[in-house]
């Protein structure tokens, strides 16, 4: 439990960047633990039914009976390499995307970026040819989209902004976020085409961003909103404490009285004796309080 609760308190205190790398972890983890006991119970056919329920499908008959799959294949992983790649990118665009933007932008390009690159695979593998006979059966998985996305957006916002690289040296991350892209989503295109059309929708979401938000637009101000409803919906309201206080007896009136009337004494004789310039500020402050009471 204590493991638990720590990893709790880091998620509820880390920025969003965190989360979303947790989150991904988290998914990754709950289908790793499915994966193992379907092999258990000798039944793979529970591994790959959980995949199925988070993974987007390109058949729009298949994708109209599982609409969550376009944000849920954007947190889903199949392999360590795969999410650790993408986690690794995630890690080092998002924090120079937080150096300079907000948290939620971080939020609504890596949302927004995912369901574009999905958008893109699914109409693609609808209109072109070449996916005419795998689009029944072909899924999507992965956030190498959303990633994407947010390369390009922070690259495209400072793309002089340097980093110093192992056999490289210092290069701007303009000519890195290109690297990227042309090979994570051009080479061998004919190897993974579903998951580099979806890294293209990615990208052009992660540019557009950029250009409309240095024209004063915030393409994903209604996705905030949005989510901002949804967490003042499901956050707990605070309980209102009454208290009442027990008015004082007259003992209790009577003896606070008399300790005030001690105190100005006290003060009184000591002005009679050094003058008032002999007290502190705490002391003429009390007689100036208590000489309002009585008038």
């Amino acid at each position: 439990m204590g493991v638990w609760n720590d990893i709790k308190a880091t998620f509820s205190r880390g920025n969003s960047l965190l989360k979303l790398i947790y989150i991904n972890i988290a998914v990754f983890l709950l289908l790793t633990i499915i994966s193992i006991i379907g092999y258990l119970l000798g039944n793979p056919a529970v591994s790959e039914a959980a995949m199925n329920l988070v993974s987007v499908p390109s058949s729009l008959k298949v994708l109209i009976t599982r609409p969550w799959t376009l944000i849920t294949y954007m947190f889903t992983h199949k392999d360590v390499l795969h999410i650790l790649f993408n986690m690794l990118w995630l890690y080092w665009f998002g924090r120079i995307f937080l150096e300079y933007l907000d948290q939620r932008k971080l939020v609504s390009v890596y949302l927004l970026g995912g369901l574009c690159g999905a958008l893109v695979y699914v109409l693609s593998f609808n209109i072109f040819p070449a996916f005419s006979g795998v689009v029944e059966e072909s899924v999507a998985i992965g956030a190498s989209a959303s990633v994407m996305a947010v390369v390009i957006a922070i690259s495209a916002y400072v793309p002089n902004y340097a980093i110093n690289l192992l056999l490289f040296g210092r290069i701007k991350i303009k000519y890195m976020a290109l690297a990227i892209f042309i090979l994570t989503s051009v080479v061998d295109f004919y190897v993974n085409s579903g998951g580099k059309l979806a890294h293209m929708g990615g990208a052009l979401f992660g540019y557009l961003f950029t250009v409309n938000l240095k024209r004063g637009r915030d393409m994903g101000k209604g996705l905030n909103r949005i989510l901002d409803f949804f967490a003042t919906l499901f956050k707990p309201r605070k309980k209102i404490k009454v208290t009442y206080r027990k008015p004082p007896s007259d003992f209790d009136y009577n003896k606070a009285k008399a300790d005030r009337q001690v105190e100005i004494n006290r003060i009184l004789d000591k002005i009679s004796k050094g003058g008032y310039d002999s007290l502190t500020k705490e002391e003429k402050d009390k007689l100036f309080n208590e000489s309002q009471k009585k008038n």
